[in-house]
């Protein structure tokens, strides 16, 4: 029987335990703070929830566009409603160990032995677990690194979980803060920003950039800017931080260009850090990058033979599915069965600010700059008639295609539930589906689904024309 040992039980880890036990091998596990990793306990199920409780919140408070009111002197609904964060944030961490807990009975059920302790690598074949009651040896044929990342920290802006947090702190969080300073425009602090405004804090957002979300799609990040601004946020574009501290019941964000931010607690979202130092991984002859990352080809073989690697601790897009498929794959490869490489262009991704971000495929950038010779067609949602009737005023959808063939390479979609609706956008980049054949299927009237059919049928017929539509 092949001996498996997996460090971290995040989605690579766990995801692939269960593959490696599917395929029979006997498997360790070695986890250091509970199964699910950052993932499910400090991360991404966290924060999800967050964001879920100020959905509801942002529903209630648009609730007189749709026509409803409160009886009394005071009509407004939203005036009626209130933010018990302690409970919301309760709630968060109670879910976040009901799943760590749901997902370690199920490796158990499957035959993976869970170690809780830190592993680190002796040589290519062995982990060595520090546990609470000493040392146990690990021999494995088969090791998968899956040791995720932690938040940075500045030097200068040093968290006290009190006044000034990182995103795995926050949800000790037990008053509503009068005023919360986000300092960084990437997904972690435009969703943070985009969920507490929703919830009625009164939010700066200081972003370095020239607007927030660098990287996404341009348009997408216009719309997100707006909607940010017209929420009462307030956006500081091409403001770099230089430092965080604490005055009392105050925090004071300084500047590069000699202003300060002023508020009662502060969110540093500044980007994370691989767990990879201190675990015996260049000894053991795996190559890091200079960021300190462990180097993966497509089916995730890190450069010593027989150890492999999944998740945040690789290069690889920082997203808890492409983690799990990392881990799957690791573990489909080594153990002998069919794989296929991971292919980047087929991830689909989401930022989950309000409206939401989802995209999959090739990008506008990768159009506008030739590195794929397609069509695009985007179609603002304020035309589709479920829009219309959910008073959603901001969002669109865009499609990506080839020239001649329509083949389907990509998409964006801007609205509420964006990672749900660019399901039928993957669908078809995975499958060459054409643009003719995604406007063939039907789609549910009134739906923002139907958007989606809309623009490939406006594709229907282009052939070398770049087709922009707004």
């Amino acid at each position: 029987m092949t001996d498996v040992v997996i460090i971290g039980g995040g989605p690579g880890g766990y995801e692939a335990a269960l593959v490696a036990r599917q395929l029979g091998g006997r498997v360790t596990l070695v986890e250091r703070r509970g199964v699910g990793g950052s993932a499910v306990l400090t991360d991404v199920v966290p924060s999800k929830t967050l964001i879920a409780a100020a959905e509801v919140m942002a529903k209630i408070r648009s609730a007189e566009e749709l026509g409803l009111y409160l009886a009394g002197d005071d009509r407004r609904v939203g005036a009626a409603v209130g933010v018990d964060l302690a409970r919301v944030h309760a709630r968060i961490r109670q879910l976040a160990l009901s799943q760590s807990a749901d997902i370690a009975e199920r490796l158990r059920g499957e035959g993976v032995r869970i170690v809780n302790g830190t592993g680190r690598l002796d040589g290519p074949q062995r982990v060595i677990a520090q546990t609470t009651d000493g040392e146990e040896d690990l021999p494995a044929d088969i090791v998968l690194v899956a040791t995720g990342a932690h938040p940075r920290e500045l030097s200068t802006a040093k968290p006290d979980g009190e006044r000034i947090f990182t995103w795995s702190q926050i949800y000790d969080l037990a008053q509503v803060p009068e005023h919360l300073i986000v300092v960084g425009s990437g997904v972690t602090g435009a969703e943070f920003a985009s969920a507490y405004t929703a919830l009625g804090v009164p939010v700066t957002l200081v972003s370095s950039r020239h607007q927030v979300l660098p990287g996404h799609d341009d348009d997408a990040a216009r719309v997100i800017q707006h909607v940010f601004e017209n929420s009462g946020m307030t956006v500081l574009n091409g403001a770099r931080a230089l430092s965080a501290e604490r005055h009392g019941d105050q925090v004071v964000v300084r500047l590069a260009d000699g202003g300060e931010v002023v508020g009662s607690h502060c969110l540093m979202a500044v980007g994370a850090i691989p767990n990879t130092a201190h675990i015996g991984l260049e000894e053991a002859g795996v190559r890091l990058t200079a960021s300190g990352h462990i180097e993966v080809d497509r089916v995730s073989r890190t450069s010593a033979r027989g150890v492999y690697a999944a998740g945040d601790c690789t290069p690889v897009f920082a997203l808890a599915s492409v983690a799990a498929m990392q881990g799957r794959i690791a573990m489909w490869h080594s153990l002998g069965d069919s794989v296929a490489p991971l292919d980047m262009r087929t991830v689909s991704s989401n930022v989950f600010t309000a409206p939401e971000i989802a995209s999959v495929g090739c990008t506008q950038t990768d159009i506008d700059t030739g590195v794929i010779r397609g069509l695009t067609m985007m179609l603002p949602l304020r035309g589709n008639a479920r829009a219309k009737m959910q008073a959603l005023h901001d969002g669109f959808v865009k499609v990506f295609c080839l020239p001649t063939t329509g083949i389907v390479v990509g998409g964006v979609v801007v609205a509420p539930s964006a990672s749900e609706l660019i399901h039928p956008v993957s669908l078809a980049v995975r499958n060459k589906l054409t643009v003719d054949q995604l406007a063939e299927t039907f789609t549910v009237y009134p739906s923002l689904s139907g958007s989606l059919a809309e623009a490939a049928r406006r594709l229907h017929g282009h052939s070398s024309e770049q087709v922009i539509t707004y």
